[in-house]
């Protein structure tokens, strides 16, 4: 492994359909005001807001409520917790639902004490908190962020057609503890758990495909890789499935939680490209990323063909006997085609209200990174949106 790099991770996870007894024990550690922060009111219709009050109620905490929280977080909804967190006096923000809402629950952690505008701080300068930041807890309900794990936050501006992720440097960002029970994860519509599985697999291809060297966390992510296409097989076919689930749970979180990273450059335009696309058709997150994937891996793929070659081979079992290593690199781009579509994701951004007069408007607001095999120019960026329609 070339370089130099320093690994910390404070979450403290608690796995397994029992976990969520763990909650009093951390409750413990935090003073009386509790903010409870969740999505659209699922999590009231399957019980598991019941049953989290009912520990918070037995633990002595005074409730504070920010419900309502998107699928793609808005920059007004941001400056609403903020105000919640600030008049509640909050001692921990308890995030429960999917990525989105852990990540809401840190922005709002690294806002409430900060005088400055958090978009024009975190979003546009990326700086890092200069004031104190409120701890945050998640009882996880959708898997494919990772965020239960992580330091990362993004935020959609409609006004300004942006939606910008900050992954902050400090780790006590991170979540000081993360509750995963992959049954809270089986009522989660078809659309929503594969837009995650993809989620999930995207995240590890943005670290994979960066660096020439051998090293071991390649190794890690292809293993992840091919657990993940194993897992969401099955639960393609059986939702219910809990080693399935189970199994799709714990790969999201390792796939996002910095271990991947270490020895890494990373790529992540996938990303960039993809949550342009959100900002202007707030589509669910993975199947952005997956409309235009492929479009890019293929513009790519000249500048990095050894490792697409062993993608190939090692994640999706392409036999390179007798063959090119084009041929065997487009076989498993190919092999990759098939499992998107067999799970029913979305492959162009037409199935998500885009169309040819968007582009100009996406094109601006895709970042542009250098950490992969090819450093996009603006002119790339434009073709490879015209190949996602």
């Amino acid at each position: 492994m070339l370089g130099n790099f320093n690994y910390c991770n404070p979450t403290k996870l608690y796995f397994g359909d029992d976990s969520l007894k763990n909650l009093s024990t951390e409750l413990e550690k935090y003073g009386e005001n509790v903010v409870l922060i969740y999505g659209g009111g699922s999590i009231k219709k399957n019980g598991i807001y019941d049953e989290v009050v009912k520990i918070l109620e037995r633990n002595g905490k005074n409730i504070t409520e920010i419900s309502g929280v998107m699928p793609n977080p808005t920059l007004e909804k941001l400056y609403e917790g903020v105000e919640i967190a600030r008049v509640a006096n909050a001692d921990l923000l308890l995030a429960v639902g999917g990525g989105s809402v852990c990540d809401y629950a840190k922005a709002v952690s690294v806002s409430v004490n900060c005088e400055e505008d958090p978009w024009e701080k975190y979003y546009l300068k990326f700086e890092e908190p200069t004031c104190e930041t409120l701890p945050v807890g998640c009882v996880l309900t959708m898997v494919g962020t990772g965020s239960e794990m992580n330091a990362g936050s993004v935020i959609t501006n409609h006004e300004q057609k942006l939606k910008i992720g900050h992954v902050f440097a400090d780790e006590k960002i991170m979540p000081r503890f993360s509750i995963l029970n992959p049954k809270y994860t089986m009522t989660l519509p078809h659309y929503q758990m594969v837009a995650g599985i993809y989620d999930i697999f995207n995240h590890i291809c943005e670290q994979y495909f960066s660096g020439d060297d051998d090293n071991t966390t390649d190794y890690i992510a292809e293993g992840l890789m091919r657990s993940l296409i194993v897992s969401s097989r099955i639960a393609n076919k059986d939702p219910k499935n809990y080693e399935a689930r189970s199994n799709i749970m714990w790969t999201a979180t390792w796939a996002l939680n910095t271990l991947l990273k270490m020895g890494k450059s990373g790529d992540w335009e996938v990303h960039m490209l993809g949550q342009a696309v959100g900002a202007i058709t707030n589509a669910t997150h993975g199947m952005t990323l997956a409309a235009v994937s492929l479009p890019y891996y293929q513009h790519i793929m000249p500048y990095g063909l050894k490792k697409f070659k062993r993608f190939a081979e090692n994640v999706w079992g392409v036999n390179a006997e007798n063959k090119t290593d084009e041929q065997v690199a487009q076989e498993g781009l190919c092999e990759m085609e098939k499992w998107m579509k067999e799970l029913g994701l979305a492959m162009n951004i037409s199935e998500l209200g885009a169309n040819k007069q968007n582009i100009d408007d996406i094109a601006k607001a895709t970042l542009i990174l250098d950490g992969g095999y090819k450093t996009l120019t603006p002119e790339e960026v434009f073709e490879i949106l015209k190949q996602s329609i």
